[in-house]
């Protein structure tokens, strides 16, 4: 690595410790802590909520803030998980399946010591990929031309749709949704307006953060209010032994093994466009259990530790690996890394190219303040775990007034446009109804986040290859892409009539 980037890596790292970047870093946590063990919040909500409140900070410090919620709504989800067998994010479902059987047999301190420790150790090996991997993306994004990213973001649609498994079909009628949204408004192009029915606020298009703000807090806090009472329901806490906790804490190290293949696991499953940490959690726990010993796989659902360590390493470290597409291309790894893009964007960073190359003091600080997030948010969650999951217990009548309020504040705080709320209402009933009828919601984020790119890139095919669409066979990165798409569709079509077929034969 060249000097001149060791010398931005120690200024991102001063910059991290000073008094400013330290409040932003514990603030960001402290949020991201309340998001996360609140099930169905999660980091992305939290996220779009900071969005207008972040409009007027300097960039780095909107980073810090947005890296400390990151990196402690996976460790969070973790305790309620455990605890209550309620998720506090999709991914810690997988951590239900051992470690709330392990709370019921008295074992809940070392269940989240476990959980912490993975968790933590785990966004420091996806840290650690995502430092290894930038003076190497540097090169390879600027081999990728217009046709590239033109079919990379096709890519990253079909495979968070294919992630949804039999909702496949389901995801792609949302992606497309997203993309007649993201083509509302003048176009830059040929200089039409589209679908503005004569509303002027439409035509500059909608406004990203007042969309993701309905589509992910509001339509949250709708559901919530819809199934009345706490988050909780009816659920009981069991009581933390604090010495299993740091019992816990070194299950992780004993169990090395397990905590590096379910790091590797949630940095590449992170690293592919749209397919997030459900994913790679549930991967990681079906791989430790297939590679356990045959005597020991009937212990996996009633209470076994390694499958507590593994789902929590992938989860967090796959963040790292989210990091790489969404810097190098433009293309979101996640929901959540399809708000933060929109972060980025707001304070003038254009992901791809451009960043890789005039902001890289940037990415070190969201590289520093990720890695400090991530033991902060270990640090706090075996410290105060009992007084973490006693959130879930606040009556949903006192929590979704008061999310609501933050909602529509940040939303109009954005240009201080009463449009700009309406917008935020009108996509959190949307969002809602895409809940209560099974249409999963991910890939809309990603597909508002990727029209734009979508749409220019193919123009700028267009005009390079002199009106036709041929220079996509011209290039072996365009023809390696376009096979990885037909491989995934031919995937799915697999198991769709692998599915008809045992569905017709008579039991």
């Amino acid at each position: 690595m060249e000097a001149l980037d060791l010398a931005v890596i120690a200024e991102a790292w001063v910059r991290l410790f000073e008094l400013d970047s330290l409040f932003y870093l514990v603030l960001g946590t402290l949020i991201g802590l309340v998001f996360g063990v609140l099930p169905g919040l999660g980091g992305t909500t939290a996220l779009a909520i900071l969005i207008p409140f972040s409009m007027n900070m300097e960039p780095g410090d909107a980073i810090i803030l947005m890296a400390g919620v990151m990196g402690v709504a996976p460790t969070s989800g973790a305790v309620t998980a455990i605890l209550l067998n309620t998720p506090g994010t999709a991914p810690n479902a997988a951590t239900t399946l051992d470690g709330y059987p392990l709370s019921q047999q008295g074992k809940a301190g070392l269940a989240i010591g476990a959980a912490a420790a993975a968790s933590g150790l785990g966004g420091i090996i996806g840290i650690i990929f995502l430092i290894a991997m930038v003076p190497i993306t540097r090169e390879i994004v600027l081999m990728f031309a217009p046709t590239e990213f033109l079919l990379l973001a096709v890519l990253g649609l079909v495979t968070v749709s294919l992630s949804t498994g039999k909702k496949f079909v389901k995801s792609l009628i949302v992606g497309l949704f997203g993309l007649i949204i993201a083509s509302v408004g003048y176009h830059e192009v040929t200089g039409e307006e589209r679908f503005t029915f004569g509303i002027d606020y439409l035509w500059d298009g909608f406004k990203l953060v007042p969309v993701m703000i309905g589509f992910f807090a509001v339509s949250e806090m709708i559901n919530l209010w819809a199934k009345q009472g706490s988050v909780a329901g009816s659920g009981e806490m069991e009581a933390i032994n604090f010495r299993q906790v740091l019992q816990g804490c070194l299950e992780p190290i004993k169990r090395w093994k397990v905590l590096l293949r379910g790091s590797a696991i949630g940095t590449g499953v992170g690293a592919l466009p749209g397919v997030g940490g459900t994913v790679a959690a549930f991967m990681a726990y079906t791989i430790a259990v297939t590679t356990a010993k045959p005597s020991e796989r009937d212990s996996f659902g009633k209470g076994n530790i390694v499958g507590v360590i593994a789902p929590e390493s992938a989860n967090n470290a796959k963040e790292g690996g989210a990091l790489v597409p969404t810097l190098a291309f433009g293309i979101p790894g996640s929901a959540e890394m399809a708000v933060f893009l929109s972060v980025l964007i707001l304070h003038g960073m254009v992901p791809g190219p451009t960043i890789m190359t005039e902001s890289l003091d940037i990415i070190w600080i969201l590289i520093a303040a990720a890695a400090a997030s991530g033991v902060i948010a270990s640090i706090i969650t075996i410290s105060a775990a009992s007084s973490i999951a006693k959130l879930t217990f606040v009556d949903s009548r006192t929590l979704v007034p008061i999310v609501l309020a933050f909602a529509m504040i940040g939303s109009y705080s954005l240009d201080n446009e009463i449009y700009d709320v309406v917008t935020t209402l009108v996509f959190g009933f949307v969002g809602f109804l895409f809940m209560r009828f099974g249409f999963p919601r991910i890939a809309f984020p990603l597909a508002i986040v990727l029209g734009p790119l979508m749409e220019t890139s193919y123009f700028q095919t267009l005009r390079i290859g002199d009106g036709t669409l041929s220079i996509l066979f011209d290039r072996p990165q365009s023809i390696v892409i376009m096979l990885l798409i037909v491989a995934c569709i031919a995937y799915y079509l697999k198991g769709f009539f692998s599915r008809s077929e045992s569905e017709e034969t008579p039991a």
